[in-house]
């Protein structure tokens, strides 16, 4: 299983949490070597689109592990983590309230044994995609025929007065 509990690539692609299939080993190395293999919290705020500030608040309220830091005492990001960064991007864009988010973070810590649970709380989630999928579909076709009513009216003011 990954690190996103879903037994499937943080973005669902097979690529990195940067959503590029580039090699990252050695990236995000300081000039020292420190740190191999991970990457800064200005570079993970670059590759997740997250703020620095919002990297730190998942931290803070269990969204994420505690991040490991470096010889200087700065944070440093591995892949496990953009991975999971990732994933929780992926519910958020769906949707998801922070607290469903809280609640499967708990669970994916409890290992395995909490996989019917993440598993039935993912289930919850996906219909719940699915209603708002169906929703948004039903008001595209409204505005569709709006904006065609629109394009008939345009054309035929153009055509009378261009006549």
């Amino acid at each position: 299983m990954t690190a996103s509990g879903t037994g499937r690539s943080a973005s669902g692609t097979g690529r990195s949490a940067s959503g590029t299939s580039r090699s990252t080993s050695g990236a995000g190395r300081s000039p020292s070597g420190a740190g191999r293999g991970t990457r800064t919290i200005t570079e993970t705020s670059e590759l997740t689109g997250m703020s620095a500030h919002t990297l730190r608040y998942y931290e803070r309220i269990g969204l994420l592990d505690r991040v490991e830091r470096g010889p200087d005492g700065r944070r440093r990001y591995r892949e496990e983590d953009l991975a999971w960064l990732a994933f929780l991007t992926r519910l958020r864009t769906t949707g998801m309230p922070i607290r469903d988010m809280r609640r499967f973070a708990q669970l994916r810590r409890q290992g395995d044994a909490s996989a019917p649970d993440r598993l039935a709380l993912l289930r919850r989630h996906r219909e719940a995609v699915r209603q708002q999928i169906a929703e948004l579909t039903d008001c595209l076709g409204a505005l569709d025929a709006k904006v065609e009513h629109y394009e008939a009216l345009t054309a035929r003011d153009a055509t009378g007065r261009a006549g």
